[in-house]
């Protein structure tokens, strides 16, 4: 399932990258903040419900998404990181798993089991000193 989030519904700034970078590092702000709030955007309710459910320490109380992308030099290479991470995430919760149904193991393969371990414990048996007067 392909989902779409309207632009208008996310928050893009950019920001100076942390860490060794050269010249540039004190004038350039490459690094992007993305922010998402899911409870305003105009995803299903469901897809909401999920996202906010998310134990991921991206997401604040207020239920706000915040990625920050700072991998790349340009910044138009960190928007487009973060904004790919941020449908990352989505159609992760969007997916969902298929309920698990509790199977019974077979009678074969109860007897398969029994006669491992009975095989086993012989091969165990056989194991001690040998000539031994005990």
């Amino acid at each position: 399932m392909k989902i779409i989030i309207p632009e208008s519904e996310i928050e893009l700034t950019a920001v100076r990258s942390a860490g060794a970078g050269g010249q540039n590092v004190n004038k350039v702000s490459s690094a992007v903040h993305l922010r998402f709030d899911v409870a305003a955007s105009s995803l299903p309710a469901w897809l909401k419900a999920r996202l906010l459910q998310m134990k991921d320490q991206r997401l604040t109380r207020a239920g706000e998404l915040v990625i920050k992308a700072q991998q790349h030099r340009s910044q138009d290479m960190n928007r487009a990181e973060a904004l790919g991470r941020l449908h990352d995430i989505v159609e992760a919760a969007a997916h969902v798993p298929k309920q698990r149904r509790p199977t019974k193991p077979t009678r074969a393969s109860k007897k398969r089991r029994i006669e491992g371990k009975i095989r086993r414990g012989r091969v165990k048996a056989l194991r001690g000193r040998v000539g031994s007067d005990d």
